[in-house]
């Protein structure tokens, strides 16, 4: 069983027991979020069910363990022939989850 869901402007294949990283959510830390935007979603037995866009009544629940910062990016911009250069970086947050239940 598994499930194509959108959170944060991206899609993410989730099945019950993964855990992983998305944008940051403002939930608390052991609390229980319901992800409602499932695109696509499978029983394991074969059967596919794809929205348009979304999927009616379909759901993923997910436990938040930590919100954390995602490793530094270095973002560098230079002008050739004019003496511009400058160095930043930047760090993102993001909460991590682990998918419990998927709801067809």
């Amino acid at each position: 069983m598994f499930a194509v869901i959108k959170t944060g402007g991206k899609q993410y294949r989730v099945s019950p027991g993964n855990v992983l990283k998305v944008d940051r959510l403002e939930n608390e830390v052991n609390s229980i979020v319901t992800l409602d935007k499932v695109l696509l979603a499978s029983d394991g037995e074969g059967k596919f069910m794809v929205g348009a866009p979304t999927i009616e009544g379909a759901s993923v629940d997910a436990e938040i363990l930590r919100h954390m910062r995602n490793e530094k990016i270095i973002v560098f911009k230079k002008k050739r022939r004019h003496n511009y250069r400058r160095k930043n970086g930047h760090r993102q947050w993001m909460t991590v989850l682990k998918i419990k239940d998927i709801k067809i």
